[in-house]
Parts: structure tokens; sequence; C-alpha cells
């Protein structure tokens, strides 16, 4: 070997060992700004219906991130921003304690929503539901009821999201094609027809849950992100690979599908906590397993279908138009399918496609990556069993 053979090995090696010390502080990083599921930023859940010239609205709303002060535009994960203490707090409160708290800033915020029905509608609390707070590492949804008198001429209804209000999706009932719409804080909704009539369209379903699929993947499931990544440092070659997305992807494809259905249902308590088994496991088996089992596949397949029924409570968290099931499933999927690929091609750009082949790079980045995986995945175990 000459002595210019030499420098650019060592240059190699040296960029493998600077790659890998990269992705370990990335994976700490990422660890360091998620607290498992528990403090994902979820829509609110706006249904409303118009009955005896009254127009009701049900939020299902994080009623902690609210009263919190939190400004939920762009908000992935509430350990972020500043008043995340204070909403830690609020998630351990009681009803009889949250539930002044949520009135006085229900008043308030609803000077900021826009309803209009020729003319202003002046909306009014009339009911507010607070769950016992229970396994406070657990989501909590609070009803916020409200109403308010339409105008008899009225044909058709806006409603503006106030700005720093998250996301919020938007389900019309009682109706013969019934509305469906996702808003971000600060957007206003088109002209509902209080009769119905605009439902969405197969095509129109299908690309409006393709960033709710992706998104849940990119940024928002590091849980995810890291199996992913864990399947990807099992092996240099690229068959293994194909067979692991390939099992993974079935599986969770047929639980999320019947999730969505209501088939099968699970606690996510329990759900989550395998979730973050499943990471553990295919991190820890990359250290020490050097070509792919068929038993292997077989479990990847099992811990797809624990994906898949984690993915069915986000959808569920959205809710799917009735009147387009079907290409809104579909689309949703399709999402996390891209959210998915775009993990791998990422990863086989930065690594795979430039230092898969050397001899060193199973030491210096795929075993250290694993075993950072894996510490992850053994500390969401502990935190969403015990925590």
């Amino acid at each position: 070997m000459t002595a210019s053979e030499r420098r650019h090995r060592g240059g190699l090696v040296q960029g493998i060992h600077r790659l890998g010390q990269l992705l370990l502080i990335w994976l700490f990083w990422s660890v360091s700004y998620s607290n498992g599921f528990a403090h994902e930023v979820t829509p609110t859940i706006a249904d409303f219906e118009i009955t005896e010239g009254q127009l009701n609205i049900d939020l299902r709303i994080n009623a902690e991130a609210f009263v919190a002060g939190i400004d939920l535009d762009g908000m992935v994960d509430t350990d972020t921003a500043d008043q995340a203490q204070d909403y830690d707090d609020l998630r351990a409160l009681g009803p009889n304690e949250l539930g002044p708290m949520v009135r006085v800033f229900a008043e308030d915020w609803l000077q900021t929503l826009g309803v209009e029905a020729r003319g202003d509608v002046a909306m009014e609390v009339m009911a507010i539901e607070i769950p016992e707070p229970g396994d406070i590492t657990l989501p909590r949804s609070t009803i916020l009821r409200l109403s308010g008198a339409v105008s008899p001429s009225a044909r058709g209804l806006k409603l503006g999201w106030p700005k720093g209000s998250g996301g919020v999706v938007l389900r019309q009932n009682g109706v013969e094609g019934p509305y469906t719409g996702y808003l971000q804080g600060g957007e206003t909704t088109p002209t509902i027809p209080l009769l119905g009539g605009l439902a969405k369209t197969p095509s129109e379903a299908f690309v409006d849950y393709v960033p709710v699929g992706f998104t849940h993947i990119l940024p928002k499931g590091l849980d995810h992100i890291l199996f992913v990544l864990g399947l990807f440092f099992f092996s240099t070659r690229l068959r293994p690979l194909i067979w692991q997305i390939s099992a993974f992807t079935v599986a969770h494809t047929l639980t999320l599908a019947l999730g969505a259905l209501g088939a099968v249902q699970i606690n996510p308590a329990i759900v989550e906590p395998l979730i973050a088994g499943s990471i553990v496991f295919v991190a820890v088996e990359n250290i020490f397993a050097r070509k792919l089992h068929s038993w292997r596949t077989l479990v990847i397949f099992g811990f797809g279908l624990l994906h898949g029924l984690g993915f069915a409570t986000v959808l569920g968290d959205f809710g799917l138009p009735d009147a387009q099931f079907l290409p809104a499933l579909l689309g949703f999927n399709v999402g996390v399918e891209l959210g998915q690929l775009t993990i791998v091609g990422g990863a086989y750009a930065l690594l795979g496609f430039w230092f898969w082949r050397h001899p060193k790079y199973r030491g210096r980045v795929a075993i250290p990556a694993s075993f950072t995986i894996a510490l992850i995945g053994v500390y969401w175990c502990v935190e969403r069993v015990m925590l």
C-alpha cells in the first residue's frame, strides 16, 4: 500500500469515527428533548353541529397546555416550551382544581375564536369535562362544550382558529356530506354549508392525510425513528434491510387498518412500553448478531403490529372522515411510509453509501449507535412503566 493510499484510508477511518461521534451526539440530543410519548403535542378535535338554531361545538383539548400559556403553533413536544414545568404541574391537578383555571382561560380565549354565520356568533362555555388525572404520564383530554345562537337566515359558517392554539381537526356532524378539515393557528375555514355537502373527494382526503402520517414520523415520532434506524444499523448489506423493512411495513399496515376500524383496541399504556422494548431488542441484537435469521424477521413483524397500534392511536386523535375513510387511511399510511423511507434514505446517504464497505464501519458506527439506541429504549421502558 502506498503512502497516498494509507493517508486516504486513514482519512476514511477518521471520517467514520467523527460521523459515529456526531450520530451519538444527535441521539442523545434527541432524547433530551423527548420525554417519551407523554408530552407530544396532539391536535384539538372540534365536533360541531347546528341544532335548533344553536351552533354546538365540542372541543377535545389539551387543557393543561392552553392554561399554561404554551404557544402550540409549530410545537412538537411541550418539553421544549418555557412553561414545561407549569404544564407538568397542571397535569397532576384534579378536575375541581383545574376546572376554574380552564374556565378563566376559555372565557378569554373565546374572544379570539372567530365564528361567523351571517354575522358574528358569540360562543359561550356550556360545560367543562375534565377526567381525573390517573396516570399523569398519559395525555389527558378535556372536553370544552361551547354554544352560540346562529341567525335563522344563515346558510353557511366560517371558523377562524386562534393563533397559538396549534392544530385543530374540524368535523361536522348531523348532515349529509359533512365537512372535515385541519387548520393551524391563525387559519380560517372556507364557508361551510350548514346543510352539508362539503365533504372531501377521495383524492382530497388522501392528499390531506399524507402529511399527517409523514409528520408523525418526522419530526414527531422519535421512537419510530430509532426503531427504523435500528433496522438500518443491523447489516451493511441491502437484502437484510429490505426484508426487515418489508416485514415491519406489512405488519404495521395491518394493525393500523384494524385499529382505525375499531376492530383492535389496546391501551396506549400497554402499547407504548412494548414499543420501547422493541427498540431495545433490535438495537441489542445489532450488537451481537452477524446475519439475518428468519426468526428475527418474524419478531420484527410482531413489533410492526405494535407500532401499527401506536399509529392507529395517533390517527384516532385526528379522526377519519366517515365519507372518505379508506382514502384518508391510505393517505396516512403512505405518509408513514414516506417518513420511514426518508429516514432510511437519509441514513444511507450520510453513512451507507460512503462507509458501508469499510471494515471499521461496524465497530466505529453501527455498534456504538445501536448501543445508544438501546440505552434510550431502556430509559423509555422504565419511564413509560414506572414514571
